[in-house]
């Protein structure tokens, strides 16, 4: 294995890493809010479709949690310099991740037939999650904080609108003119 790969393996391993700490504390505010909200306010002896409304609510808030950590930690040498891009790119991703756990909560609890609060928080907090994750990296990572799209981007240029320019440095460069 040349050192170059062996690098960029332990480049990856470390953004996989981190993706999944990251993901951990989202995972944290899902199930939380989660639960919270199914064993009160949204059970489904008050409103029917309540796991499904806290799902979409906890999950929403996991969202959030993980542009942040995921922005600042996992892909910062990666991220955009257009930040609502980026925002806009993350959460169309995540909102299409988040179609895993619920459907996999749809699926159990609706035609399954599994009510059961354990059985609501492992087709969407274990199934749909574990799914949702493998689909969410890979977009995040070749698309939303693509290392090709970071290393073209240059600030001036995304403003302006204008294709980027990369700025090169020569040892001539610090030469005074003749």
């Amino acid at each position: 294995m040349t050192n170059n790969r062996a690098a960029r393996l332990r480049q990856l391993g470390m953004q996989v890493l981190r993706f999944g700490l990251v993901g951990a504390a989202g995972f944290a505010v899902d199930i939380v809010i989660f639960n919270a909200l199914r064993l009160t306010v949204l059970s489904p002896e008050s409103i029917e479709i309540g796991p499904l409304i806290a799902k979409l609510i906890s999950t929403t808030l996991a969202i959030v949690t993980n542009w942040v950590g995921n922005r600042f930690w996992t892909f910062a040498d990666t991220r955009q310099s257009n930040t609502v891009r980026e925002a806009s790119e993350f959460f169309v991703v995540s909102i299409a991740g988040m179609g895993f756990g619920l459907g996999s909560l749809w699926v159990s609890h609706y035609v399954l037939g599994f009510t059961s609060v354990l059985a609501d928080n492992i087709s969407s907090n274990v199934i749909g999650l574990a799914l949702g994750a493998v689909f969410r990296f890979a977009l995040y990572r070749w698309w939303v904080f693509s290392p090709a799209r970071a290393a073209a981007q240059h600030p001036v240029a995304a403003a302006q609108g204008t294709a980027p320019q990369r700025t090169e440095v020569s040892s001539r460069s610090t030469e005074p003119a003749a």
